[in-house]
């Protein structure tokens, strides 16, 4: 009798899940994208020193008083101390090979230091860059444009990320020859800024650096699930 109440429950189990799976409506999951092009407000910068010793204590203090000429000089050109930032400091011996052994000696030290610096006032960028570079900073590594700011743009990309899911979706529905049901979820994806490389030349006499920021392209996606309508 046990083995029989058994059966009946399982099989009411089934039915029941069965009838759920049936009733689940059907969906369109469609993924938007939008896109907001502005031209940038702030570049970060990375520069630095690299110095030669024959030994490491050399070469770090080489290092050390070319890297405070360079960060007194960008403080003069306006620069907040908030916005220097040492991002990379390292000191390596000088490998060369050794004819008179066939193997390799240290010849002496490498010392260098990275700064990461960021420039609020673009008119200036040039300045800034050409002022380091006379005052001893013979490395850089990049120049990035972006957004003081970016929550306005992000949210206006939002926007439009929406809107693009949506218009996909009414000529999903309308191809497929039904309507769209009320929404069933919305998932915000990827998203972030697009950087142009910037156009530049470095040269001793330089001034100043002649430099290009170009548009900053912000670019958000938002999945939204519908019920599809009868």
């Amino acid at each position: 009798m046990q083995a029989f109440r058994s059966t009946l429950l399982a099989a009411a189990m089934v039915a029941g899940f069965a009838g759920f799976a049936a009733a689940a409506p059907a969906t369109l999951t469609v993924t938007g994208e939008g896109r907001v092009a502005q031209a940038p407000d702030m570049a970060s910068v990375s520069l630095g020193v690299t110095t030669e010793g024959k030994t490491a204590a050399e070469a770090l203090a080489a290092n050390s008083t070319a890297l405070a000429a360079v960060m007194a000089r960008l403080t003069q050109a306006g620069i907040a101390p908030g916005d220097l930032q040492t991002s990379g400091l390292s000191l390596n011996p000088n490998w060369q090979n050794d004819s008179s052994t066939g193997g390799s000696r240290i010849s002496g030290y490498i010392a260098s230091n990275m700064l990461t610096v960021r420039v609020r006032a673009l008119d200036g960028l040039g300045n800034v860059l050409d002022a380091a570079v006379k005052d001893g900073a013979n490395t850089l590594n990049g120049v990035n444009f972006g957004l003081a700011d970016p929550s306005p743009v992000e949210a206006e990309a939002r926007k439009r990320a929406v809107a693009d899911a949506k218009a996909r979706a009414a000529v999903l529905a309308e191809a497929a020859g039904v309507t769209l049901g009320p929404i069933v979820t919305i998932t915000e994806g990827g998203g972030g800024g697009n950087y142009p490389a910037p156009m530049f030349r470095m040269a001793a006499e330089a001034a100043p650096v002649p430099m290009a920021g170009g548009e900053v392209e912000t670019a958000m996606q938002v999945t939204i699930v519908w019920e599809i309508g009868q």
